[in-house]
């Protein structure tokens, strides 16, 4: 597979920016190749829905300013809509967990989240923050605008708090003795790499 099919497969996968540094570590490139693949990628999608954003070394998709429109009235559909199931299983994970990065979300729920959470962004229901622990990736939240509207002035206020947090405590502490988490995994490699 060329190198700017990768890295729109996985731009598309995240929906959340890239940093080009983490393109060349997760495909095993340099930093140079991917800034040239990134270019090629913009050329390619010139014609298309989609585009490359770039905010100086981070990469994204989005969608193209023709598409505004088609895009706005989507968005008003689903801001009317009822939440489905998964999107209320979502928002509760990232209630009673929460802040909570998305790989965490998926691996609770056991699939991707992630237009789950993009439709939660959209709604206001949710925001992200920077990770203090990992700037590469954000962390999911409540907005004070959904404590507000669940007339919650703490969300150690949502019912049954202490015991669903701990219940989500513990399977994430069992499911991780099985499956390591993203950290452990990163850092056994780095190991790897430094005794190789």
């Amino acid at each position: 597979m060329k190198l700017e099919a990768q890295i729109e497969a996985l731009l598309f996968f995240k929906v959340e920016p890239l940093a080009i540094s983490d393109l060349a570590k997760a495909l095993e490139t340099n930093e140079e190749s991917i800034s040239e693949a990134i270019e090629n990628l913009k050329t390619e999608l010139a014609e298309r829905g989609i585009k490359i954003i770039q905010n100086d070394k981070e990469v994204a998709l989005g969608t193209t300013p023709e598409a505004s429109d088609l895009i706005q009235k989507i968005t008003k559909e689903e801001m009317t809509k009822d939440l489905g199931k998964a999107t209320l299983e979502t928002l509760t994970i990232i209630l009673y967990e929460g802040p909570i990065s998305r790989s965490k979300i998926d691996h609770i729920r056991g699939v991707n989240s992630s237009f789950i959470v993009r439709n939660l962004l959209i709604r206001g229901l949710i925001e992200r923050t920077i990770n203090e622990k990992d700037a590469r990736a954000f962390l999911y939240k409540p907005t004070f605008e959904l404590l507000q509207h669940l007339g919650l002035t703490d969300i150690k206020e949502m019912p049954e708090y202490e015991s669903i947090h701990e219940k989500i405590t513990e399977f994430q502490k069992q499911s991780t003795e099985i499956i390591p988490d993203e950290e452990s995994i990163n850092l056994e490699s780095e190991e790897n790499d430094e005794q190789n």
